[in-house]
């Protein structure tokens, strides 16, 4: 009884062996160092006051939606993490017995040199089965491989989400912007004109010379020549939209032409101040950076896979069923029978392919760790960048905001006094053509402050919320 309770112990134990490095994660900065490349700052309520994407509007907000649900690159993203589970279920499988159904006839003639010559000719039905017995783990290392590339697919799968969001978000804003920059240009073309016709007036009546009247038809003309690139790039953002969301460009132009404030218009009040209020944990948390991880986890398994390679192989096969030399015979009560073939084997000579095969997924796994190292480098740059760029464009964009009211004014006054035939048109031409490219300038800047916002969002893996929850 004690011989089988350690012979069972034993056998236990082998089935639990499992060779080969064992996953650590690897420490390329610690937090103290992330901290401080990013300047991060406490947090104090442990989430955002708001959600990055959420501009309040309803336009953005459908196409966001139409893009989870039927975007191209969301679907094959989903595809690969059901394939992956699949890989996951043939993994498993492989360290559960297998059984199949054998029905064959067999005939063999022996050579007379074997001594005596003898003829077997039996038919034979029955169940096979083998057995690979998983004693240094190789079946559970390809297991916790394939565990990992599913992870590493759904992480995949997450930042396909975010990248998502954030490109619908970027080019939805740049097509209000064009949009507005178009509405401001037909504007202007209007104004212009009315201060061609004043300058044509005065010179018809001998107050002024050709040459302004050249000029005004000159700043009329130039405006104008405007106007079919903006329309040009409004169709090009519809377009791009419709490919992203994997519609077709004249559903989303139905969508864009809804009823809905201008984006650009609206004043830009995001709490900038809290956006540095991030836990360190935003970094390697990010999908890509996750997956990353995912794919050296499931390497690491594969070089314990090849290290089980170099050790013995224990496998069973078994044949109970139904044999007889005659087929009519074959379903009798003395048909049966069973064979039990148990098989040891040692691997000797491979011209060192084994071995080399433990480096090379070694080698494999160094490149995934430095794949990794550089995924946090990424992120750490990206929301460095994200972070100063929309800092530094809202500074921008209180110039642009006080820049353009300064002109503005004065491009009024000039015109006035210009009627009152006070000054030369010169300083009407300069005045107006300032007014316009501040008024350029604040559009695009205003645009830009929630093109960034969308880009802070990405930086950060689109994990805002969840993040900061305690």
């Amino acid at each position: 009884m004690k011989k089988l309770f350690f012979s069972g112990a034993f056998f236990a134990f082998l089935i639990g062996c499992t060779v080969g490095p064992d996953y650590h994660q690897p420490i390329f900065f610690s937090d103290k160092q992330l901290e401080k490349a990013l300047d991060l700052k406490p947090a104090v309520t442990h989430h955002l006051p708001f959600h990055p994407l959420d501009f309040h509007d309803e336009t953005l907000t459908l196409l966001m939606k139409k893009a989870i649900k039927n975007a191209p690159t969301v679907r094959s993203a989903v595809l690969r993490v059901r394939q992956a589970r699949q890989s996951v279920k043939t993994a498993a499988a492989a360290l559960a017995p297998t059984l199949d159904l054998e029905a064959g006839r067999t005939y063999e003639k022996e050579s007379k040199n074997m001594g005596i010559a003898l003829d077997e000719d039996f038919y034979q039905l029955g169940f096979d089965v083998s057995w690979e017995i998983d004693i240094w783990g190789a079946n559970r290392r390809r297991l916790e491989q394939a565990e990992a590339q599913e992870r590493a697919a759904f992480e995949s799968l997450k930042n396909v989400y975010v990248s998502l969001l954030a490109e619908t978000a970027r080019l939805y804003i740049d097509l209000r912007m064009q949009e507005e920059l178009l509405q401001k240009a037909r504007e202007n073309v209007s104004l212009q004109n009315e201060t061609y016709q004043l300058v044509k007036d005065k010179f018809e009546t001998g107050l002024t010379g050709g040459v302004n009247v050249n000029q005004a038809k000159y700043l009329v003309e130039s405006t104008q020549a405007s106007v079919p690139k903006l329309e040009y790039n409004i169709q090009s953002d519809i377009n791009a939209l419709a490919v992203l969301l994997g519609e077709m460009p004249q559903n989303v132009q139905k969508i864009v032409e809804r009823k809905n404030q201008n984006i650009t218009k609206q004043v830009f009040n995001y709490p900038i101040e809290k956006l540095r209020e991030l836990p360190v944990s935003v970094v390697r948390n990010r999908p890509d950076v996750r997956a990353a991880e995912e794919n050296l986890i499931g390497q690491n398994a594969a070089v314990g896979a090849a290290v089980a390679a170099l050790y013995p192989n224990v496998s069973i096969s078994t044949f109970f069923g139904l044999q007889s030399v005659h087929a009519g015979d074959l379903f009798e009560k003395n048909s049966y029978g069973y064979s039990i073939s148990p098989k040891l084997t040692q691997p000797v000579f491979h011209f060192g392919a084994l071995k080399n095969n433990v480096t090379l997924q070694k080698l494999i796994k160094e490149e995934y760790e430095i794949q990794y190292e550089q995924q946090i480098l990424n992120a750490v740059q990206e929301i460095r960048n994200a972070l100063s760029d929309l800092e530094n464009e809202v500074r921008a964009n209180r110039f642009y905001q006080s820049s353009y009211r300064q002109i503005a004014k004065a491009a009024d006054l000039l015109r006035d006094r210009y009627k009152n035939g006070l000054i030369e048109y010169s300083e009407v031409l300069d005045s107006e053509q300032r007014r316009v490219e501040a008024q350029t300038n604040v559009i695009q800047s205003n645009a830009a402050l929630y093109q960034n916002i969308a880009a802070f969002y990405k930086a950060v893996g689109g994990e805002v919320n969840t993040a900061f929850h305690e």
